[in-house]
């Protein structure tokens, strides 16, 4: 069955997500979004359902509602809900039924929400800048200069930071009263209570090295403020913390691993005061952190009889693990072609709701009871779509190279003849520890839809593989993690199906570089669309909101010291031999690679005489191909299909058959 997926699937989807389990696991509350065509929108709603009946419906009333939680006692939901100034704000509402109510109104906005054991508070991560300008001021009557003291002044997504830190707060749910717990220079979030209420723990980058480093650590404070303990400074980062029910000991996501990787957990620790951590998983999986405050850390859950629940990377898949305190025993929960991306627990952690994402649908919520492993799936509220858009079929195959192996998903088109020869579009990741998953990607099922394979490759560098297959990648952009890339599209265009006199390839990011670096070094592909690309080490060092402390540890060190190294793998410095044409696709308020690198690579190609056009797309950051405006978004996908059906083409063609030769007639 064919299907007729365009630009347009941003908005049909709904998306469903931020699950919030009820402690006795009878109800599960969650966020419910999409695209209003008309007002250009995304609407949200936080929606409840009773898990037995599957029935749901919505819960509160305001149209950009999201991050519901339950409190332990199961009284009441705390979600979040924007401002007038667009900064979201904590509202609580009874689960009974009832009227919400407004419990912070702080400058800062909030996430990383957490209720405390008693159900009387509730604890937050909030922006604390000492030069915000009040609700009222006018800059076009009143403008002020910005003053920079930091390297780490800006953020993607975020924007100006300044001398803004984010802190942990404290409100009380029946005085609203909020006390901050945090100060101090660090980016402070993830506040975790202990099982007492009288402590928090955090993640903090916190430390002498914040500028220039990705360090982060696992840190204590009174729930009344005061004086705070770091106790993982024997670890290089930590992203994601919970506590044992004794409240003696806390389980972390984290790194002993120094440099690039510092973000990248590869292990699990237990930490008390005064002993050393306690390795509990190795280099097999890598347990899933966050980037806060974009992307929370999924939940960790520490059982009563002395497991811990956590979500992982293994093999280009996350699945949920528990691993035994006693034993060091590993088990993997859920298996099969579905990552997850988000969990809740029930309060015994009998039950678990996931939401799943699979590599046939949008995602949707499941439940999965710990002790059997059944599954019910929850929600399927994308179900027309997928009926009349059946996902592409994928292959995984894998080659071996250079001591790796390196491994690929292969797409189809919905209605694809193998005796019939297709154009192939190759897709890069960014990162470079950014992975191709099982789950659903819009941009390469538009791709698959408009007539091409797809080749998704994971070379070294990739996450969910391995510490050192991540780290192969450092200093070394452009070198092995090429040759990964070009000898799985050499292994692809032997097979009878593939065209390989039509080629065309795209990335985003570091798979924007790698795009850029390929066309630079060969002339087989006929179009590239390349998105956010970096394409000159040197000025992105200084200007990129991560320059610094992702670019020495990737690209060879201070860059006083690597100009050369710099130079050498920038993909500028081989524009001269670029012969495919290029369409170049930047967000002009992207601050992680910021739209300075596509402005020398489009003027630098259009002053050598090649094909190449630049699109910018106003206010579009770093990740706005997926969560930017929805105009922008399907601008892009457009744009990706109408660049490839010009320069490489969508029509499918049959093979020619070579004639026999002649046999000469006996005499």
């Amino acid at each position: 069955m064919s299907n007729t997926i365009t630009s347009d699937i941003v908005y049909q989807l709904i998306n469903v997500g931020d699950p919030s389990l009820s402690p006795n696991g009878a109800r599960v509350a969650f966020a419910k979004s999409s695209i209003d065509h008309e007002s250009m929108e995304t609407v949200s709603h936080v929606m409840m359902m009773d898990v037995a009946s599957g029935e749901s419906s919505r819960f509160t009333s305001g149209d950009k509602d999201s991050g519901p939680r339950f409190s332990p006692d199961g009284k009441s939901l705390a979600f979040s809900r924007p401002d007038s100034k667009g900064r979201k704000q904590i509202w609580a509402i009874p689960t009974a039924g009832g009227e919400a109510l407004k419990l912070t109104d702080v400058p800062g906005g909030i996430t990383d929400v957490a209720w405390s054991p008693d159900s009387g508070s509730l604890a937050f991560a909030s922006d604390v800048d000492p030069d915000l300008l009040p609700d009222d001021h006018d800059p076009k009557i009143d403008p002020r200069v910005r003053e920079v003291h930091r390297i780490r002044y800006r953020a993607d997504g975020i924007g100006w930071r300044g001398d803004a830190f984010r802190h942990v707060f404290v409100v009380n749910v029946a005085s609203g009263e909020t006390r901050q717990i945090t100060d101090g220079e660090g980016e402070d979030s993830a506040p975790a209570w202990s099982p007492d209420g009288a402590r928090i723990a955090f993640v903090s980058d916190r430390g002498v090295e914040r500028e220039i480093t990705n360090r982060t650590g696992a840190y204590l404070a009174n729930a009344s403020g005061g004086e705070i303990e770091h106790i993982s400074s024997s670890l290089n980062s930590v992203a994601a913390l919970t506590w044992s029910p004794d409240g003696e000991s806390i389980a972390v996501a984290g790194s002993d691993v120094d440099g690039a990787n510092a973000g990248s957990q590869a292990w699990l620790f237990t930490l008390e005061r005064g002993s050393e951590p306690c390795k509990l998983t190795d280099d097999s999986i890598s347990p899933a952190g966050g980037y806060s405050p974009l992307v929370p850390a999924p939940e960790m859950r520490w059982t009563s009889d002395g497991r811990i629940l956590f979500l992982a990377g293994h093999q280009g898949q996350i699945s949920m693990f528990s691993v035994s305190l006693a034993d060091d025993e590993l088990r993997q929960i859920t298996a099969g072609g579905a990552g997850i991306g988000q969990v809740t627990y029930s309060a015994g952690a009998a039950r678990a709701i996931i939401q799943n994402l699979p590599t046939d649908s949008a995602g949707d919520l499941v439940l999965i009871d710990l002790e059997s492993g059944s599954t019910t799936q929850l929600t399927n509220f994308n179900q027309d779509f997928f009926q009349e858009n059946p996902a592409a079929e994928i292959e995984k195959f894998s080659i071996h190279r250079a001591g790796y192996e390196i491994e690929s998903r292969l797409m189809f088109p919905s209605d694809f003849d193998p005796t019939l020869q297709y154009p192939l579009i190759l897709d890069i990741h960014g990162g470079p520890h950014g992975v191709f998953a099982d789950s659903y990607n819009p941009i390469q099922q538009v791709m698959t839809a408009s007539g091409y394979l797809v080749l998704a490759v994971n070379p070294r560098g990739s996450s969910t593989y391995g510490v050192e297959f991540m780290k192969a990648v450092l200093q070394d952009w452009g070198g092995e993690d090429y040759r990964d890339i070009m000898a799985s599209v050499d292994e692809v265009c032997e097979r009878d199906y593939v065209d390989s006199s039509r080629l065309g390839i795209t990335g985003y990011s570091y798979g924007g570089f790698m795009s850029s670096w390929i066309v630079g070094h060969d002339t087989r592909f006929k179009g590239a669309v390349i998105g956010a690309p970096c394409t000159n080490l040197s000025s992105m060092y200084g200007t990129s909101d991560i320059g610094v402390r992702f670019g020495e540890p990737h690209w060879g060190g201070v860059r006083k010291d690597a100009l050369e190294a710099f130079l050498d793998r920038s993909p500028l410095t081989y524009a001269p031999n670029v012969e495919t044409p290029v369409l170049l696709l930047h967000g002009e308020a992207d601050l992680r690679v910021p739209m300075e690198q596509s402005e020398q690579y489009y003027v630098t190609l259009k002053r050598l005489g090649k094909v190449v056009e630049f699109v910018r797309f106003p206010g579009g950051y770093h990740g706005f191909v997926r969560s930017g405006h929805p105009r922008m978004r399907e601008e892009y996908l457009s744009r990706l299909v109408a660049w490839m059906g010009e320069y490489v083409g969508s029509n499918v063609t049959v093979p020619e058959v070579a004639e026999p030769e002649a046999v000469p007639a006996n005499d």
